[in-house]
């Protein structure tokens, strides 16, 4: 569905379909690894970081129980969740910026990487960080690959932000549109963006360098 007022489609429920999980190469495993064991050193170097870390209000998170603290670093977020009863790491989200990127999009762009406990999970934690980055005007664009929870993640916030279909590859951005074919979506080249609060089509197009 496109809307005259905004240049950026948003997603219809056409779109949504034809992003079933097996297109979107889905093939990072999420029962490889404990979570639990590698969010405890996160966690013992996050409270290490002490007042270099900042408070984090998300509107969507009423859990009194759950403090949000973030960081800036070398122009990279660190957002972590944190259980203050229970004294433990709930899981963080990291805001890398992309070496793939060229100089001008490197500023407004950044490719979100989570983990979160399972015992947190379908909470709605990543997605209020996501939110929250989007919100501030920080567009974001996906990985090369995707697990099945950031897939379903990616899905939900493209009915709420404006989205497209981008093809990175040596440091241009081109733009693919809001719906592309089976084969240009499972190449690796081809990542899902989205725009952050303020941003269209025309000016990321602009400002990004993106063909």
């Amino acid at each position: 569905m496109a809307f005259a007022l905004r240049p950026f489609p948003f997603f219809d429920a056409f779109t949504a379909w034809a992003l079933r999980p097996a297109e979107l190469r889905i093939d990072v495993d999420p029962k490889k690894g404990r979570p639990s064991e590698p969010l405890t050193p996160v966690y013992e170097r996050m409270r290490a970081l002490g007042d270099r870390l900042q408070d984090l209000h998300l509107p969507d998170q009423s859990d009194p129980d759950l403090r949000v603290r973030y960081r800036e670093a070398d122009g990279e977020l660190y957002v972590y969740v944190e259980d203050v009863r229970c004294e433990r790491l709930v899981g963080y989200t990291v805001f890398n910026r992309l070496i793939e990127l060229g100089r001008r999009a490197d500023r407004h762009v950044r490719a979100p990487h989570s983990q979160y406990d399972p015992a947190y999970q379908r909470r709605g934690l990543a997605t209020a960080v996501y939110r929250w980055a989007l919100g501030s005007g920080i567009c974001l664009m996906s990985g090369a690959r995707q697990s099945p929870g950031a897939n379903a993640l990616w899905q939900s916030l493209a009915n709420r932000y404006d989205a497209g279909f981008v093809d990175l590859r040596e440091k241009v951005l081109t733009y693919l549109g809001p719906e592309i074919d089976d084969a240009t979506l499972g190449a690796l080249h081809t990542r899902m963006l989205l725009l952050g609060n303020g941003w269209t089509l025309e000016r990321f197009k602009r400002e990004a360098q993106m063909r």
